[in-house]
């Protein structure tokens, strides 16, 4: 007799640090590879762009729990747009959009490289944590660069340490455990 694991669909949750919507709980699926990033790292990362995105336009590329993107809002950006290619993670984005009224944000269920590939926009702030060891970083970053406005940042979170490059100065970096995450502007 066979036995069949039932298949586990627990909402997990992360909470809003500061803003408009401080301490409101997001909640997302069981999706292989998501990882919410950390409190501490998201209260660096925030002070790092200067605590308020008061009139900046973001994109928060592999959104998953859409922590970053959402707290981006909560704390004055204007608008921000929310890119997930899983079916599941972007359902509960649209559902945390819902609950939050979030006006501000367009959540678009696309891969990532292919939004990047067709986008016309540009943005001040750019938010990309994709999947660890798939080699997508290298994939992003030249993409990235297209839709970054002047003066921009991207932030990165990654399983390695980055460094300088042709294109990227890392303007800040921290580690959290086995996260790498960074700050980074196009090199002058």
């Amino acid at each position: 007799m066979a036995t069949h694991k039932l298949s586990r669909k627990a909402n997990n949750t992360v909470r809003i640090n500061a803003g408009d919507w401080r301490s409101r709980l997001l909640k997302f699926p069981d999706v292989d590879g998501l990882r919410p990033t950390p409190d501490r790292v998201r209260q660096t990362v925030f002070n790092w762009l200067g605590q308020t995105l008061h009139g900046l336009s973001c994109l928060d590329l592999f959104a998953g729990t859409g922590v970053m993107g959402f707290e981006a809002l909560s704390r004055g950006a204007t608008q921000v747009v929310l890119i997930e290619k899983s079916r599941a993670a972007y359902q509960a984005l649209v559902d945390n959009k819902t609950t939050l009224k979030a006006t501000n944000a367009q959540v678009l269920n696309v891969d990532a490289l292919q939004f990047l590939k067709q986008n016309q926009q540009k943005f001040d702030v750019i938010f990309a944590d994709p999947p660890y060891h798939q080699g997508l970083l290298d994939q992003v970053l030249p993409l990235i660069k297209t839709a970054l406005s002047e003066d921009g940042l991207v932030y990165v979170e990654a399983e390695f340490a980055l460094t300088d490059n042709a294109d990227w100065q890392v303007y800040k970096s921290g580690k959290a455990g086995n996260v790498f995450y960074h700050l980074l502007k196009t090199a002058t």
